[in-house]
Protein backbone atom coordinates (compact mmCIF):
# COMPACT_ATOMS: atom_id res chain seq x y z
CA UNK A 1 0.00 0.00 0.00
CA UNK A 2 1.12 3.69 -0.66
CA UNK A 3 2.93 5.66 2.22
CA UNK A 4 0.59 8.52 1.20
CA UNK A 5 -3.30 8.92 2.01
CA UNK A 6 -5.73 11.39 0.27
CA UNK A 7 -6.64 13.05 3.97
CA UNK A 8 -6.74 16.80 5.60
CA UNK A 9 -7.15 17.68 8.89
CA UNK A 10 -8.00 20.77 10.08
CA UNK A 11 -7.78 22.84 13.40
CA UNK A 12 -11.18 24.55 13.68
CA UNK A 13 -11.05 27.88 16.08
CA UNK A 14 -13.97 30.07 17.19
CA UNK A 15 -14.14 32.64 19.37
CA UNK A 16 -17.47 32.55 21.82
CA UNK A 17 -20.00 35.64 21.12
CA UNK A 18 -22.32 34.24 23.67
CA UNK A 19 -23.17 31.88 25.86
CA UNK A 20 -22.74 28.62 24.36
CA UNK A 21 -23.10 25.23 25.78
CA UNK A 22 -22.31 21.72 24.82
CA UNK A 23 -23.42 18.49 25.37
CA UNK A 24 -21.59 15.42 27.07
CA UNK A 25 -20.50 14.25 23.73
CA UNK A 26 -21.21 17.25 21.26
CA UNK A 27 -20.43 15.40 17.77
CA UNK A 28 -23.64 15.03 16.70
CA UNK A 29 -24.69 18.21 17.72
CA UNK A 30 -21.76 19.67 15.38
CA UNK A 31 -22.45 17.62 12.77
CA UNK A 32 -25.96 18.74 12.43
CA UNK A 33 -25.51 21.99 12.78
CA UNK A 34 -23.18 21.92 9.92
CA UNK A 35 -25.14 19.71 7.30
CA UNK A 36 -28.25 22.05 8.13
CA UNK A 37 -25.60 25.44 7.03
CA UNK A 38 -24.16 22.94 4.07
CA UNK A 39 -27.66 22.38 2.91
CA UNK A 40 -28.16 25.95 2.98
CA UNK A 41 -25.64 27.72 0.97
CA UNK A 42 -24.84 24.33 -1.62
CA UNK A 43 -28.51 23.33 -2.78
CA UNK A 44 -29.52 25.12 -5.60
CA UNK A 45 -33.22 23.45 -5.88
CA UNK A 46 -34.53 23.85 -1.86
CA UNK A 47 -35.95 20.73 -2.19
CA UNK A 48 -37.01 19.03 1.04
CA UNK A 49 -34.61 15.63 -0.16
CA UNK A 50 -31.94 15.04 -2.37
CA UNK A 51 -33.45 11.77 -3.57
CA UNK A 52 -34.15 12.14 -7.65
CA UNK A 53 -32.23 15.18 -8.00
CA UNK A 54 -30.84 16.09 -11.24
CA UNK A 55 -28.49 17.83 -9.56
CA UNK A 56 -27.41 15.55 -7.09
CA UNK A 57 -24.06 14.16 -9.04
CA UNK A 58 -22.83 17.94 -9.28
CA UNK A 59 -23.92 19.07 -5.68
CA UNK A 60 -21.04 20.31 -3.68
CA UNK A 61 -23.56 19.40 -0.82
CA UNK A 62 -24.38 16.03 -1.51
CA UNK A 63 -20.50 15.25 -2.57
CA UNK A 64 -20.14 15.94 1.13
CA UNK A 65 -22.79 15.24 3.00
CA UNK A 66 -24.96 12.75 1.34
CA UNK A 67 -22.94 11.19 -1.57
CA UNK A 68 -23.65 9.01 -4.52
CA UNK A 69 -23.20 5.06 -4.55
CA UNK A 70 -20.61 4.43 -6.86
CA UNK A 71 -21.33 2.22 -9.63
CA UNK A 72 -17.68 1.02 -9.58
CA UNK A 73 -16.98 0.47 -6.15
CA UNK A 74 -14.74 -2.61 -4.94
CA UNK A 75 -16.60 -3.75 -1.92
CA UNK A 76 -20.89 -3.60 -1.96
CA UNK A 77 -22.18 -0.70 0.12
CA UNK A 78 -25.88 0.75 0.90
CA UNK A 79 -23.91 4.18 0.76
CA UNK A 80 -20.81 5.26 0.17
CA UNK A 81 -18.94 6.42 3.75
CA UNK A 82 -19.22 10.73 4.02
CA UNK A 83 -15.96 12.03 3.22
CA UNK A 84 -15.73 13.78 6.18
CA UNK A 85 -14.97 13.84 10.10
CA UNK A 86 -15.89 15.96 12.81
CA UNK A 87 -13.90 15.60 16.13
CA UNK A 88 -15.64 17.76 18.44
CA UNK A 89 -13.97 18.77 22.12
CA UNK A 90 -13.59 15.87 24.88
CA UNK A 91 -15.89 13.98 26.49
CA UNK A 92 -17.52 16.30 28.93
CA UNK A 93 -20.51 19.12 28.66
CA UNK A 94 -18.83 22.80 28.08
CA UNK A 95 -20.30 25.79 28.95
CA UNK A 96 -18.25 28.66 26.65
CA UNK A 97 -18.60 32.12 28.00
CA UNK A 98 -18.65 35.17 25.97
CA UNK A 99 -14.74 35.80 24.77
CA UNK A 100 -13.59 32.20 25.69
CA UNK A 101 -12.54 30.23 22.72
CA UNK A 102 -13.72 26.61 21.11
CA UNK A 103 -11.55 24.21 19.04
CA UNK A 104 -12.52 21.17 17.54
CA UNK A 105 -11.01 18.83 14.23
CA UNK A 106 -12.66 18.90 11.09
CA UNK A 107 -10.97 16.20 8.85
CA UNK A 108 -11.66 15.91 4.81
CA UNK A 109 -11.00 13.39 2.77
CA UNK A 110 -9.72 13.22 -1.14
CA UNK A 111 -11.31 15.32 -3.55
CA UNK A 112 -13.62 16.45 -0.84
CA UNK A 113 -10.41 18.79 0.14
CA UNK A 114 -11.58 21.25 -3.00
CA UNK A 115 -14.97 21.99 -0.99
CA UNK A 116 -12.99 23.10 2.31
CA UNK A 117 -13.66 26.82 1.72
CA UNK A 118 -17.41 26.13 1.19
CA UNK A 119 -17.47 24.04 4.67
CA UNK A 120 -15.46 26.91 5.94
CA UNK A 121 -18.39 29.17 5.28
CA UNK A 122 -20.73 26.25 6.75
CA UNK A 123 -19.04 26.26 9.84
CA UNK A 124 -18.93 30.25 9.87
CA UNK A 125 -22.61 30.08 9.49
CA UNK A 126 -23.39 26.94 11.60
CA UNK A 127 -22.03 29.45 14.65
CA UNK A 128 -23.43 32.21 13.48
CA UNK A 129 -26.71 30.91 13.52
CA UNK A 130 -26.28 29.47 16.97
CA UNK A 131 -25.70 25.87 18.47
CA UNK A 132 -25.94 23.48 21.22
CA UNK A 133 -28.87 24.59 24.00
CA UNK A 134 -30.17 28.20 24.01
CA UNK A 135 -28.48 28.22 20.31
CA UNK A 136 -25.00 29.87 21.41
CA UNK A 137 -23.18 31.39 18.77
CA UNK A 138 -19.55 32.28 18.15
CA UNK A 139 -17.04 33.54 15.68
CA UNK A 140 -14.65 31.94 13.15
CA UNK A 141 -10.91 33.33 14.35
CA UNK A 142 -8.66 30.45 12.55
CA UNK A 143 -8.46 27.41 10.53
CA UNK A 144 -4.79 25.52 10.19
CA UNK A 145 -3.86 22.19 9.05
CA UNK A 146 -2.46 20.05 10.99
CA UNK A 147 1.28 19.20 9.96
CA UNK A 148 2.47 15.59 8.33
CA UNK A 149 4.95 15.25 10.92
CA UNK A 150 2.60 16.05 13.92
CA UNK A 151 -0.45 13.88 12.27
CA UNK A 152 0.43 10.80 14.11
CA UNK A 153 2.05 12.77 17.41
CA UNK A 154 -0.29 14.38 20.37
CA UNK A 155 -2.07 18.21 19.15
CA UNK A 156 -0.34 20.93 19.96
CA UNK A 157 0.09 24.24 18.26
CA UNK A 158 3.70 23.50 16.83
CA UNK A 159 2.04 20.89 14.55
CA UNK A 160 -0.56 23.52 12.78
CA UNK A 161 0.27 25.65 9.78
CA UNK A 162 -2.25 28.57 9.43
CA UNK A 163 -4.37 28.44 6.58
CA UNK A 164 -7.42 31.05 6.91
CA UNK A 165 -8.63 34.16 8.62
CA UNK A 166 -11.32 36.12 8.34
CA UNK A 167 -11.12 38.46 5.50
CA UNK A 168 -8.41 36.50 3.17
CA UNK A 169 -8.63 33.57 1.14
CA UNK A 170 -7.74 29.59 1.85
CA UNK A 171 -4.20 29.09 1.21
CA UNK A 172 -2.60 26.69 -0.83
CA UNK A 173 -2.01 23.82 0.73
CA UNK A 174 -0.92 19.73 0.49
CA UNK A 175 -4.28 17.41 0.72
CA UNK A 176 -2.03 14.29 1.01
CA UNK A 177 -1.05 13.15 4.25
CA UNK A 178 2.55 11.55 3.91
CA UNK A 179 3.05 7.74 6.63
CA UNK A 180 6.46 7.70 8.21
CA UNK A 181 8.28 5.02 6.72
CA UNK A 182 7.89 2.16 10.09
CA UNK A 183 8.15 -1.18 10.38
CA UNK A 184 5.13 -2.78 12.35
CA UNK A 185 6.08 -3.61 15.82
CA UNK A 186 4.93 -6.80 17.33
CA UNK A 187 2.28 -5.30 19.57
CA UNK A 188 -0.08 -2.02 19.67
CA UNK A 189 -2.05 -0.69 21.81
CA UNK A 190 -5.18 1.18 20.58
CA UNK A 191 -6.36 3.80 23.35
CA UNK A 192 -10.15 4.37 22.54
CA UNK A 193 -11.62 8.37 23.29
CA UNK A 194 -14.69 7.93 22.06
CA UNK A 195 -16.80 4.80 21.98
CA UNK A 196 -16.27 2.40 19.40
CA UNK A 197 -19.85 0.62 17.82
CA UNK A 198 -19.18 -2.04 15.48
CA UNK A 199 -21.83 -3.51 14.73
CA UNK A 200 -22.75 -7.15 14.17
CA UNK A 201 -26.27 -7.91 12.76
CA UNK A 202 -27.43 -4.65 13.26
CA UNK A 203 -26.19 -4.65 16.85
CA UNK A 204 -23.03 -2.93 18.81
CA UNK A 205 -20.65 -5.60 19.49
CA UNK A 206 -20.40 -5.42 23.50
CA UNK A 207 -16.73 -5.15 25.31
CA UNK A 208 -16.83 -9.23 26.26
CA UNK A 209 -17.62 -10.22 22.61
CA UNK A 210 -14.57 -7.81 20.75
CA UNK A 211 -12.30 -9.87 18.77
CA UNK A 212 -9.32 -8.13 16.50
CA UNK A 213 -10.62 -9.42 12.56
CA UNK A 214 -13.73 -6.85 13.06
CA UNK A 215 -11.72 -4.25 14.05
CA UNK A 216 -9.31 -4.89 11.69
CA UNK A 217 -11.29 -5.90 8.57
CA UNK A 218 -13.39 -2.50 9.52
CA UNK A 219 -10.35 -0.64 9.52
CA UNK A 220 -9.09 -1.47 6.19
CA UNK A 221 -12.48 -1.58 4.47
CA UNK A 222 -13.24 2.01 5.62
CA UNK A 223 -9.75 3.60 4.52
CA UNK A 224 -10.16 1.72 1.52
CA UNK A 225 -13.28 2.57 0.74
CA UNK A 226 -12.89 6.91 1.48
CA UNK A 227 -9.72 6.10 -1.03
CA UNK A 228 -11.48 4.92 -3.41
CA UNK A 229 -14.72 6.91 -3.37
CA UNK A 230 -13.08 10.20 -3.21
CA UNK A 231 -9.93 9.69 -5.04
CA UNK A 232 -10.47 6.88 -7.07
CA UNK A 233 -7.74 4.24 -6.20
CA UNK A 234 -9.12 1.41 -3.37
CA UNK A 235 -6.04 0.60 -0.75
CA UNK A 236 -7.00 -3.31 -1.27
CA UNK A 237 -8.73 -5.41 -4.13
CA UNK A 238 -11.08 -8.39 -3.54
CA UNK A 239 -8.06 -10.64 -3.27
CA UNK A 240 -5.92 -8.87 -1.10
CA UNK A 241 -9.07 -8.31 1.66
CA UNK A 242 -9.02 -12.29 1.63
CA UNK A 243 -5.92 -12.33 2.79
CA UNK A 244 -6.53 -9.76 5.11
CA UNK A 245 -9.46 -11.62 6.93
CA UNK A 246 -7.28 -14.51 7.01
CA UNK A 247 -4.74 -12.86 8.97
CA UNK A 248 -6.51 -10.78 10.97
CA UNK A 249 -7.74 -14.30 12.53
CA UNK A 250 -4.10 -15.07 13.38
CA UNK A 251 -3.97 -11.82 15.83
CA UNK A 252 -4.44 -11.75 19.59
CA UNK A 253 -6.26 -8.94 21.43
CA UNK A 254 -6.19 -8.08 24.95
CA UNK A 255 -9.14 -5.78 26.00
CA UNK A 256 -9.78 -3.80 28.52
CA UNK A 257 -12.84 -2.37 27.43
CA UNK A 258 -16.01 -0.53 28.87
CA UNK A 259 -19.41 0.28 27.58
CA UNK A 260 -20.45 3.60 27.79
CA UNK A 261 -24.12 5.14 27.16
CA UNK A 262 -24.85 8.44 25.70
CA UNK A 263 -27.88 10.14 24.44
CA UNK A 264 -27.66 12.01 20.97
CA UNK A 265 -30.89 14.33 19.88
CA UNK A 266 -31.73 13.96 16.04
CA UNK A 267 -33.20 16.79 14.46
CA UNK A 268 -34.54 14.78 11.31
CA UNK A 269 -36.09 12.07 13.00
CA UNK A 270 -37.14 14.23 15.76
CA UNK A 271 -36.51 11.96 18.36
CA UNK A 272 -34.00 10.99 21.48
CA UNK A 273 -31.38 8.07 20.68
CA UNK A 274 -30.01 6.08 23.33
CA UNK A 275 -26.07 5.16 22.30
CA UNK A 276 -22.90 3.54 23.34
CA UNK A 277 -19.90 2.02 23.16
CA UNK A 278 -16.66 0.30 24.15
CA UNK A 279 -13.85 2.85 25.38
CA UNK A 280 -10.48 2.07 26.77
CA UNK A 281 -7.32 -0.12 25.76
CA UNK A 282 -7.10 -3.13 23.04
CA UNK A 283 -4.06 -4.55 22.78
CA UNK A 284 -3.25 -6.35 19.44
CA UNK A 285 -0.22 -8.96 19.39
CA UNK A 286 1.02 -11.05 16.02
CA UNK A 287 1.77 -10.03 12.46
CA UNK A 288 0.67 -6.64 12.16
CA UNK A 289 2.34 -6.00 8.93
CA UNK A 290 -0.50 -5.15 6.40
CA UNK A 291 -2.74 -3.77 8.87
CA UNK A 292 0.14 -1.13 10.12
CA UNK A 293 -0.60 1.62 7.68
CA UNK A 294 -4.29 1.41 8.24
CA UNK A 295 -3.83 1.40 12.17
CA UNK A 296 -2.18 4.70 11.65
CA UNK A 297 -4.36 6.01 9.34
CA UNK A 298 -7.33 5.00 11.32
CA UNK A 299 -6.39 7.42 14.09
CA UNK A 300 -7.81 10.07 11.94
CA UNK A 301 -10.28 8.44 9.84
CA UNK A 302 -11.85 6.92 13.26
CA UNK A 303 -13.71 3.11 12.86
CA UNK A 304 -17.25 2.18 13.51
CA UNK A 305 -20.10 3.49 13.51
CA UNK A 306 -20.99 7.01 13.85
CA UNK A 307 -17.26 7.94 12.76
CA UNK A 308 -18.26 10.73 10.97
CA UNK A 309 -19.33 12.73 13.79
CA UNK A 310 -16.31 11.39 16.15
CA UNK A 311 -16.73 8.19 17.52
CA UNK A 312 -14.43 5.27 17.17
CA UNK A 313 -11.65 7.96 17.94
CA UNK A 314 -8.44 6.27 19.22
CA UNK A 315 -5.12 6.54 19.60
CA UNK A 316 -1.78 4.46 19.15
CA UNK A 317 0.58 3.69 21.56
CA UNK A 318 3.82 0.70 21.11
CA UNK A 319 5.69 1.09 24.46
CA UNK A 320 4.70 -1.33 27.30
CA UNK A 321 2.01 -3.16 24.59
CA UNK A 322 2.93 -6.19 25.75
Amino acid sequence: MTHTYPLSRYRFEFLATSCLRLPEYAGSTLRGAFGHALRQLGCMTREKSCAGCMLAANCPYTAIFEPQKSTTATLTLATPPVPYIIEPPEWGARLYVKGETLVFYFTLVGHASNHLPLCIMAWIRAFARGIGAGDGTAELISVAQESQSGAFSSVSATNHELIYQPGGTVREHSHLLALPDQTAPASVTLHFVTPLRLQENGHAIPPKRLTPRPLLTALARRASLLSEQYHGNPLFSAVQFSELARVADTIEGQVQMEWRDWTRRSARQQCTMQLGGCMGTWVFSGDLALFWDVLRIGQLLHVGKEASFGLGQYRISTENAN
